[in-house]
């Protein structure tokens, strides 16, 4: 991906597209970390970059679950293990994180295909206090334009914790991650020596 999404002839190629540079923003983040880089919380705030990867996909399998009208996990349930989706575990490296990641977009994207019209409801839970309680249901659409923000508001925040943990920004990350030659305004990033 070279930094813009191509354009595309239909709206869901457009949607799945755009999600698609989100995620990849997400996984250039963590490009050239150790796990122990990734479990890193630098900043101001209790994030890392393993944990925003964990918290993204965890996120957008939920939302896929949602549109395959699979019951969600009671929400007293799903708020106890909420903090752990942030944090990548002891047992858990920042390789398998991002495979996960890679197995619920390929996921995300074979629904999506698969569904005939965008307008498709998806019913909103009940006991989320955050939901619309006037509202009985989201469409596919609304679903794939809101991960769209919420991944695109994560790698915001996994832009600053990158940067805070060895000043390595967005776009010279990403020559690196897809071998763009060297140029007088963009060097690759490389490790510190």
């Amino acid at each position: 991906m070279a930094g813009k999404v191509s354009p595309t002839p239909d709206e869901r190629g457009g949607l799945l597209g755009f999600l698609a540079q989100q995620r990849q923003a997400m996984k250039v983040a963590a490009y050239g970390l150790t796990d122990d880089q990734a479990r890193a919380v630098p900043s101001a705030s209790a994030l890392s970059v393993g944990g925003l990867l964990k918290h993204v996909s965890t996120t957008e399998s939920g939302w896929i679950d949602l549109v395959l009208k699979i019951e969600p996990k009671p929400f007293a349930e799903s708020m106890a293990s909420y903090q752990e989706n942030y944090r990548l575990g002891p047992d858990e490296t920042l390789e398998s994180v991002i495979a996960a990641y890679d197995r619920v977009a390929a996921r995300t994207e074979e629904v999506i295909a698969g569904i005939e019209d965008l307008n498709q409801e998806v019913p909103i839970p009940k006991d989320v206090p955050w939901y619309p309680h006037d509202v009985p249901a989201w469409s596919v659409r609304w679903v794939l334009l809101h991960l769209i923000e919420e991944t695109a508001r994560h790698a915001g925040h996994a832009d600053i914790v990158r940067e805070s943990i060895d000043g390595a920004t967005a776009m010279p990350l990403q020559a690196a991650a897809e071998g763009w030659p060297e140029t007088n305004w963009l060097k690759p990033w490389k490790p510190a020596e």
